[in-house]
Formats: structure tokens, sequence, C-alpha cells
């Protein structure tokens, strides 16, 4: 009886790591933030993702189905992934039909129009994101802040928001935080306004050693954000404290640590060696210090990812792997 030989390109490894367990670990890791959020800012938070979820995966399923003719794919969880991060980079107050409209873009132009997963060039829940940001700014920016009650909270601006504000009308970095009764404890714990995904950097980190230790992402891609975002501002900080908020308030406010963890890494939109994982993060940390301090938006860490998320395939072909057998260059 013939035997059909079947050729395939390297590598030629067999795991039974899938992409759905890979997904499935990123959602478990960001139960604590999703709990922190519904702890502080109630139900609605519940709701949001909810509708963000369900728009994201029927709309993967409608297009495979009926534009692509393709197998359904949804069980990958990847879909279910973008609808959670999508979700937890809004505001709470957002009405569903905007989050609606931010999973179509996100699902169906950023994700599928490219082919589907594997081969999309941009992180689809941040373009998702940025699409509402541009499209819907007053609705974006209206942020909610948690009073330290759960179910309670009241209207207000991001840390980030302050400080921009309050350096344009000549205060400094320390009289602004004075002024509003910023703590670096309210940063960590989630006392602060923002997307309700970002209010607890404490949660998230949390999420993050979970994903460390089943071996999800590499840490070479956050912490080199979380360096360069340090020592960049770090350096304008030390030259003149009175204009530039110090490392420490960089670090723990806005959404960077939402971002460096969750979307950053992305395997897709990410680059595939070590050498160019820290060349794309050091990119990601200094477009963010750039934007912030200088920008239009106060917040940079979306517009950083997109751009080095466009700058990948330029790393990739600049930074190969190293042939099987080749000897490493020494230069």
């Amino acid at each position: 009886m013939e035997k059909k030989l079947i050729v395939s390109p390297a590598p030629h490894v067999h795991d039974n790591v899938t992409t759905r367990k890979l997904m499935t670990d990123v959602i478990i890791a960001l139960l604590p933030s999703l709990i922190v959020s519904a702890w502080f800012f109630g139900m609605n938070t519940v709701l949001i993702v909810a509708v963000s979820i369900a728009a994201c995966v029927g709309l993967e399923w409608i297009i495979q189905k009926y534009a692509l003719k393709a197998p359904n794919s949804i069980g990958d969880m990847s879909a279910t992934l973008t609808g959670l991060l999508l979700a937890l980079n809004l505001p709470p107050t957002i009405p569903l039909y905007m989050v609606v409209l931010g999973a179509v873009f996100a699902i169906g132009v950023t994700k599928m129009s490219f082919g589907g997963l594997g081969s999309n060039l941009f992180n689809p829940a941040i373009a998702g994101r940025v699409f509402l940001l541009i499209s819907f700014p007053a609705a974006m920016t209206k942020w909610t802040v948690p009073s330290g009650e759960a179910f309670d909270a009241f209207s207000g601006a991001t840390p980030l928001a302050l400080m921009t504000n309050g350096l344009s009308a000549g205060q400094t970095p320390m009289e602004i935080m004075n002024e509003h009764n910023l703590t670096y404890l309210q940063m960590l714990f989630g006392q602060i306004g923002g997307s309700f995904g970002e209010v607890s950097a404490a949660a998230l980190l949390l999420g993050f050693a979970w994903l460390l230790i089943r071996r999800v992402v590499r840490w070479h891609i956050p912490i080199t954000i979380f360096l360069t975002v340090a020592v960049f501002s770090g350096i304008f900080w030390l030259i003149d404290p009175k204009s530039y908020p110090d490392p420490l308030f960089q670090l723990l406010t806005g959404g960077l640590m939402l971002g460096a963890i969750y979307m950053a890494t992305d395997y897709v939109t990410s680059p595939m060696t070590v050498k160019g994982s820290v060349l794309y993060a050091i990119g990601v940390g200094v477009l963010t210090c750039v934007i912030r301090m200088w920008g239009a938006f106060p917040e940079g860490i979306s517009f950083a990812i997109l751009i080095m998320n466009a700058a990948v395939p330029l790393i990739n072909k600049y930074v190969k792997p190293r042939r099987f057998g080749a000897k490493p260059r020494l230069l």
C-alpha cells in the first residue's frame, strides 16, 4: 500500500499547548482586574464586558460562516479575549452601542479582514480602543473615579489628565498631586479614574505573575517597557522635577501596565526573537513617554503599541533567529 509522505517546514516539535489554553490563561490572569473593576464601579462593568465579548465572538462567527466560508474558530477563545481586553480599555460609563462599534472595528476590520488569528498586523483590542477614542473622544474621556466603597463612584479625570492639565497651568507635579489628593497607594490598589481595567496596578501585576508561572508570556517585553519608561521619564524628572512627573507616577498611572503586560505581548503582533522583542519594547516605552509628555493625548501606550506593531515585520526581518548549527556572530 502506498504511504503518503507529509512534508512540512520546521519546527517539528509537538507540544500539548494550544491556542485555546494560552488564551484561557490570559483570561484567568485578567480576572483579578475584572473583579476589582466590578467592586469599584458596579455591575455595569460586567454588562460592558458581556456585550463586548458577545459582539466580538458573534461577529467573528458571522464573518467566518457567511463571508469567508471557513471553519469556525471561536472555540480558540481569541475572540473572547479580544472582547475582554477591549472592555477593560473602556470607561465604565460608555454607551453599549459604542462597545459594539469598537468590537466591529476590532474583529471585522483589524482581525478578520487580514485573514483571522495569526494574520493581523495590529492588536485588535487596542485598535478598537483607538478607533473609539478618535471617533467618540467625549465619551471615551468621561471617567468615573471610585470613592473607595463598592458601587459608589463619582465623575473625575484620570491622574494623567490631571497632571497634563496642571502642568499646562504652571503647577508642579507635587502641587497637582497634593491638590487632588493623589497617592501612590491609590494608583496601586484602584482608587483612581480611568478605564476600569487599568485602575488597579496590583491586580494587573498579580495576573502578570500568573502568566509568568504558566509560561504564557516572557518577561522581556513588559519589563523592558517598564524600565524604558522609568529611565526615559526619570531623566527628564531629574533635569526638571517641576515640569515632569517622577517615574513611579508614570508607571502606576494610565494603561501602561494593562498594555505592556497583556497587549504588547500578543504573539501575533510582537517580534519572534528575544532581541527583537527588546527593541520592540524599547520603542513602545519611548513612544509612550513622548506622547504623554508632549502629545495631544495624556495617555500614549495604545498609540505606541500600534506604531510598534507596524514595525514588527521590519524588526523580524532585521533580527532573525540563528539557524540551527550556525555559529553566533560577534557583531
